[in-house]
């Protein structure tokens, strides 16, 4: 990979699997050393563009270079490059931590006098090496999660792909795992590129690119896709959302929709506007909420929807399109 270029570049990457379209045209461009998140629901593609960059799916259109390598033409380099931690569990349970990393080394040619000191530097990193003894198979969630990162890490790649690297984790130890991941790209030197449908790990990333059905909507940096959206989001509960939904429409010109069972919608300075709401709307409200613009406000933006209520559509999508291909 030479001085300026990026550590993944993609361009017009298209997978089809049957008539489904599940990756449309992705296009970015990620700079060496950067945080960067692939956001959003289950079903939206973000894996499969994964699995493509990591030369585990040929594309069916379009190119991408990872490490300066071609992912279709090079792909022994560009595996060489990169490190992968998978979305589902791919470690051996009846081995203990070292004859895992062990067997990775070999996979990867790490030579022999190397590996000793490599795999303390990364089992160490992520404060695993007084374990390191004991078998996979009574590690928790945690340990297992922080095992496959040092994994990744050991043949000093220099993308790190993580696929919802914290999905299943209670919130106190997806929080330990984020330390981890910023402590090692200070360490590592590295790229890291990463999917999660979880908004509060998105704000971890230098930038993020929101996908929905398969497609980029956004693309920049947290705090500019939140000032983007420049409103508040309200949401109320009423005895009739169809008749408040309508009201809101005639009566303040305000476009409304159900969203995670409430009326949902966007205005300014949303806590000014809330005593004229109650004064007006002329349908009882059991309840109001007032949010600052936020990562799923933006998401609701450009996809008219939650990234909650989207992983229900996202998955209703893909179902019909397996029923379709039967």
């Amino acid at each position: 990979m030479r001085n300026g270029e990026p550590a993944v570049a993609v361009d017009g990457l298209v997978k089809r699997f049957g008539e489904l379209e599940a990756v449309r045209g992705v296009e970015l461009q990620v700079a060496a050393g950067e945080i960067f998140g692939f956001l959003g629901p289950n079903g939206a593609g973000k894996s499969t563009t994964i699995n493509m960059l990591c030369t585990l799916l040929r594309p069916t259109s379009g190119s991408a270079r990872v490490a300066g390598h071609d992912v279709v033409s090079e792909r022994d380099d560009v595996r060489r490059n990169i490190g992968l931690v998978f979305q589902d569990p791919t470690l051996d349970n009846y081995l203990t931590g070292e004859q895992n990393l062990r067997f990775h080394a070999e996979l990867y040619g790490v030579p022999r006098a190397l590996v000793p000191e490599r795999m303390r530097q990364v089992l160490e990193m992520v404060g695993l090496w007084d374990r390191r003894g004991d078998r996979v198979e009574i590690y928790s969630g945690g340990m297992k999660r922080r095992l496959e990162i040092a994994r990744g890490l050991l043949h000093s790649p220099r993308v790190l792909f993580l696929d919802e690297p914290t999905v299943g984790l209670d919130p106190q130890t997806r929080s330990s795992i984020w330390d981890y991941i910023r402590r090692l790209k200070d360490a590592e030197e590295i790229t890291i590129f990463m999917t999660t449908h979880y908004m509060d790990e998105a704000e971890f990333c230098d930038r993020i690119a929101i996908m929905d059905q398969g497609t980029i909507v956004a693309l920049d940096t947290p705090e500019a896709l939140k000032a983007g959206v420049g409103k508040d989001r309200v949401q109320i509960h009423t005895d009739d959302d169809g008749a408040a939904i309508e009201a809101l429409r005639d009566r303040f010109g305000l476009e409304a929709k159900v969203a995670e069972g409430a009326v949902t919608f966007a205005v300014p300075s949303g806590e000014a506007f809330v005593p004229r709401l109650f004064a007006e709307l002329g349908v009882p409200i059991r309840s109001v909420s007032v949010s600052r613009p936020s990562l799923d406000d933006v998401f609701m933006s450009f996809t008219g929807s939650t990234i909650r209520d989207a992983e229900g559509s996202a998955n209703d999508w893909m179902r019909m399109a397996a029923r379709g291909r039967r």
